[in-house]
């Protein structure tokens, strides 16, 4: 699975879009600030958003029209799923990595 994903630094802060095969680990990287650049400059480490796509060229070609979208679709876009602007990424991973202590995945 592939993965577009938007991330912040704050409640409708800078956003960053990108496009990943691992969303949990990707956070995880920009939390660590592991890579100089947009991110880790501006501490867009909060996941607000993100889709799930079969194929590494439909994420990449979702997240190019994302990049073009303005600023205020964008904004709408987040705010329709996650009105709070919380930082979802702890609902991705258990054990929670930061403290927080989301609901813990049904049992299958």
């Amino acid at each position: 699975m592939f993965y577009v994903y938007v991330c912040t630094n704050k409640l409708r802060g800078i956003l960053y879009t990108g496009h990943t095969d691992d969303l949990s680990a990707r956070m995880e990287q920009h939390k660590q600030k592991i890579f100089v650049g947009f991110t880790a400059k501006y501490g867009c480490d909060k996941l607000v958003w993100f889709m799930e796509f079969p194929s590494r060229e439909a994420a990449f070609k979702k997240e190019r029209q994302i990049k073009k979208w303005k600023r205020a679709y964008k904004l709408n876009v987040v705010e329709l799923e996650n009105p709070f602007w919380l930082d979802i990424h702890e609902q991705l991973v258990w054990p929670p990595v930061h403290g927080h202590l989301p609901v813990p995945p049904a049992p299958t």
